[in-house]
């Protein structure tokens, strides 16, 4: 992982000093490896600083352009300088990191807990790449505080980031949010080698990102308990690759006054294709009208175990296991959806001269020849 992280730095170091943009299409198809390995650049082309906590205060070393100012327990990084790694370590019960950078940059966890009274613990406002390293063998811990104090720069979470954000490693990461959401991206997130994330939010989403989310490997535990809430949302495509993601969401439907109808929770929610490939994920969403997968667009399973299972009732909702406005289609692995009331799968599709089970099978789309295939209004379950 180290040889991984330095050759991304030292992509950062030439095309820095041209357009600081670079092809990043190889971590969100999936076609990039933690395998891969090349010769590493020196440690030294790196400006590499360790910012230690200590409860209400921090130790700063390697810091010789005073790029890093210090408040009690938070800390504001300002720099431009080409290749940028903060290596992060210790403990504070009310402290935080605030980034203002418009340069790519690395964040490695290395044993640490930030809780923040106020505000995010952890706030990138460059919008440019953050490759986010969750360190071999250690425990990390990133938690918010039920109200934000009012700030000049967007605080969404107890983990934001305004730009795009390339999470790995091998360690563990813990992210709890108790205002708004755990995880926050107004670009796009792409999590990759045996990363383990625990992700839990009372007030909001597990993960919410704007620009598409790719989880091309690790394990991922996703619990939300909020009414209306989602584990995942995401206002464009959803794609896993890979991994073991588990979702749950426990939460009732919220009126919205302003579309005159209910919002569920769902486990995922997104507007743009949701597309799987490879990997295991298992939902369960246990709130009035919850939802498995609740998607805009078309669903598409090719390969991989997806489990969906929804135990609310429909007083306010209707409870779906996997829900698209235009389409879904089975080709490939093993899925399996499953309700208590209401449709197991649902892709809009109506003709009042069918009966249920006999409009669940138009209501999902199985292509090839899968070994088992039972289609039920209750239940949908395709093995290839």
């Amino acid at each position: 992982m180290k040889k991984i992280f330095l050759l991304l730095m030292a992509a950062v170091t030439i095309v820095a000093c041209k357009n600081d943009d670079t092809d990043f299409s190889s971590y969100t198809n999936g076609s990039s490896s933690s395998s891969s390995s090349t010769d590493p650049i020196p440690e030294d082309a790196i400006k590499v600083i360790s910012i230690t906590y200590n409860d209400g205060s921090v130790t700063v070393s390697g810091d010789d352009a005073n790029y890093v100012t210090v408040n009690g327990a938070d800390v504001t990084v300002t720099s431009e300088i080409d290749s940028l790694l903060l290596i992060l370590s210790g403990t504070t019960t009310d402290g935080s990191l605030l980034v203002k950078r418009q340069k790519k940059f690395g964040i490695k966890l290395n044993g640490v807990s930030i809780n923040n009274v106020d505000g995010s613990a952890i706030n990138n406002q460059g919008s440019k790449y953050l490759y986010l390293e969750i360190a071999d063998g250690t425990t990390n811990t990133l938690t918010d505080g039920t109200t934000y104090t009012e700030q000049v720069y967007d605080q969404k979470g107890a983990f934001f980031s305004e730009g795009e954000v390339y999470l790995y490693g091998t360690g563990t990461l813990n992210v709890t949010g108790n205002c708004r959401h755990a995880i926050a991206c107004d670009d796009f997130i792409v999590i990759d080698d045996d990363v383990t994330l625990n992700i839990s939010s009372s007030t909001g989403t597990g993960i919410k990102v704007n620009d598409g989310l790719w989880i091309n490997n690790g394990t991922i535990d996703i619990n939300v308990t909020a009414d209306a809430a989602r584990g995942i949302r995401c206002d464009s495509v959803v794609v896993i690759n890979g991994g073991n993601t588990t979702i749950a969401t426990s939460g009732d439907c919220v009126y919205d006054s302003s579309t005159f109808d209910y919002s569920s929770a769902a486990c995922i929610k997104c507007d743009y294709p949701f597309t799987m490939t490879a990997g295991s994920l298992t939902m369960t969403s246990s709130g009035d009208g919850g939802k498995g997968i609740n998607c805009t667009r078309d669903i598409i399973f090719k390969g991989g175990t997806l489990v969906a299972t929804t135990t609310g009732d429909n007083t306010d909702g209707k409870p779906k296991a996997i829900k698209s406005d235009t389409g879904i289609y089975v080709s490939g692995g093993s899925f399996k959806a499953t309700v208590d009331v209401s449709w197991a799968c649902d892709n809009g599709y109506e003709d009042g001269s069918l009966s249920d089970d006999e409009l669940a099978k138009k209501r999902v789309t199985v292509e090839g020849s899968p070994t088992t295939k039972n289609i039920t209004k209750k239940s949908v379950e395709i093995v290839y």
